[in-house]
């Protein structure tokens, strides 16, 4: 038995060991499992972003459309700009009491990279309120 030996003595003193067997079996499938369900955390998956029914943004004249096309060309208000001039514009608009809102459009081949630069540029800049600007999704087929 693990909890003492069979000897009658008044000195034998009950066993104090844990019986690791379980835990090693229960450590060793814990182990399989990991070692399962990790490739599955670090695979990659091409997402096609959905278009999306949403109401229309609000246009006032503190709004700063921002456009980028897919080879990365950045258009202020449908003028292209540099991203030098970029930071610069977010730059002074950041400095305004009253911080316009920055509607970004970004073609749907854009890499991820460049609109990146344009939030982070953004946000050095102070500006807080940045919405992301998509399609509508095509009208329903009615039958």
């Amino acid at each position: 038995m693990a909890f003492g030996g069979l000897e009658k003595k008044q000195t034998a003193a009950p066993m104090a060991e844990i019986n690791m067997t379980p835990l090693i079996d229960v450590m060793l499938v814990l182990l399989v499992i990991f070692i399962i369900t990790a490739p599955l955390f670090s695979h990659a998956i091409r997402l096609d972003l959905p278009k999306v029914a949403a109401a229309p943004a609000r246009q006032t004249p503190q709004t700063i459309s921002l456009s980028i096309d897919g080879a990365g060309k950045l258009y202020w208000n449908g003028k292209p700009i540099t991203l030098a001039q970029m930071r610069a514009q977010f730059a002074e608009a950041g400095k305004r009491a009253d911080q316009p809102d920055l509607q970004l459009r970004a073609e749907r081949s854009t890499r991820y990279e460049v609109i990146a630069q344009v939030m982070g540029a953004a946000q050095q800049a102070g500006l807080e309120r940045i919405g992301f600007v998509t399609d509508p999704p095509p009208p329903a087929a009615q039958h």
